[in-house]
């Protein structure tokens, strides 16, 4: 192969993101106006939902979380790509970042207010979560790094480069309770697109380098790479027992190899043994990505899903042994999940252009 036709081909995988999403935000659209289509008014003043909500369904009996009496609910609309919801319990409010307008949004429990521009520029944040000291960590895009908002509201950077290079762009993280580790997702997204960051003209689909989870001890502050397993680790979250990391694998969007699925990881310490598929994301024949995910006290999964249409897109519950057992459907694409409200039995989703609620009879596993 010349090196033209290397540069050529270079080029070709960094489109192919953009494409993808070109193409399912098309199959959405087709879908939306099947006759079938999902019809939820969410508008203020529209006719309320008749009880059970047809939009939670079971479809195992261990779906034991769906209540018969309660409603799936918008809080905001107004985003453009809203991602990285997390529960402040102290102060009873969540957070979510929309990527592309560069802020942090916050919808407060006490009255269900939404304050715009909680945090401006965000530096294209993602994920967030909150340490067991109530700090907020954020992954930015457009900074390629993992930050800590301290109480006097100066910013730490807990991790910028490993080995000498900078981070793709970080996506998602979550906190050990026992030794305060941080462990994150850097699967690059940020790095392809001045949408939802700084686009770095590298002619890869790996901006910098090759897409890893990391844990950042909590004491020395060291950087270790756990795995490069998953094509594109996005998502991530610890089980209900902190014995196994689940990380949701989007690489179907860049890499013909990748297949769509979560994975699983036994964690000894501060390393990751026997990797193996958790969850496919391939369902009636359609297969879609899981993108956030958050365990309950139970052990099932929940994880956000999306990019095939109505009936798919949504959130999809999975048993501790992977089935799917449970699904919640959107009329956007979701995005991420987490447990939160006084009694953390409340399930928040970020979807797209939107934020929604829906009350389960569980409890999130862990503080946010």
């Amino acid at each position: 192969m010349t090196t033209e036709d290397k540069e050529e081909a270079a080029e070709r995988k960094a489109l192919n993101r953009r494409a993808f999403l070109a193409a399912a935000a098309g199959v959405a659209s087709v879908t939306a106006m099947a006759p079938d289509a999902f019809a939820r008014n969410f508008a203020p003043g529209a006719e309320p939902v008749r009880y059970p909500d047809p939009d939670i369904i079971a479809l195992d009996p261990r779906f034991g979380a769906k209540l018969g009496n309660t409603p799936i609910r918008r809080h905001h609309l107004g985003t453009l790509w809203a991602e990285g919801p997390a529960w402040n319990g102290v102060g009873r409010y969540l957070i979510w970042s929309d990527i592309p307008n560069d802020e942090q949004l916050r919808w407060i429990e006490e009255d269900g207010h939404v304050s715009r521009r909680f945090r401006s520029p965000s530096g294209n944040s993602n994920g967030n979560t909150f340490d067991y000291s109530g700090r907020q960590i954020a992954c930015e895009h457009g900074n390629r790094r993992v930050v800590r908002y301290e109480y006097d509201g100066s910013v730490t950077v807990i991790a910028d480069s490993f080995e000498g290079k900078e981070f793709n762009a970080p996506n998602d993280a979550v906190v050990h309770p026992e030794d305060g580790s941080i462990w994150f997702t850097d699967p690059g997204y940020g790095g392809l697109m001045n949408y939802e960051g700084n686009r770095l003209n590298t002619g890869s689909v790996q901006p910098i380098q090759k897409e890893a989870v990391y844990r950042v001890d909590a004491q020395s502050g060291a950087i270790t790479k756990v795995t490069d397993a998953p094509f594109k680790p996005n998502g991530l979250c610890f089980s209900h027992d902190y014995t196994k990391l689940y990380v949701a694998d989007t690489g179907v969007s860049h890499y013909p190899a990748a297949e769509s699925q979560i994975w699983a990881f036994d964690v000894d310490g501060a390393t990751l043994k026997n990797p193996r598929r958790f969850a496919s994301m391939t369902w009636e024949g359609r297969t879609g990505f899981a993108d956030g995910i958050r365990c309950d006290e139970s052990g099932n999964v929940w994880s956000s899903a999306g990019w095939v249409g109505d009936g798919y897109d949504g959130v999809h519950i999975f048993a501790p042994d992977g089935e799917r057992i449970g699904q919640i459907r959107l009329p956007e694409i979701c995005s991420n999940v987490c447990f939160g409200g006084t009694k953390r039995n409340q399930l928040f989703m970020t979807a797209s252009q939107s934020l929604y609620s829906v009350f389960v009879e569980t409890k999130g596993a862990h503080i946010t």
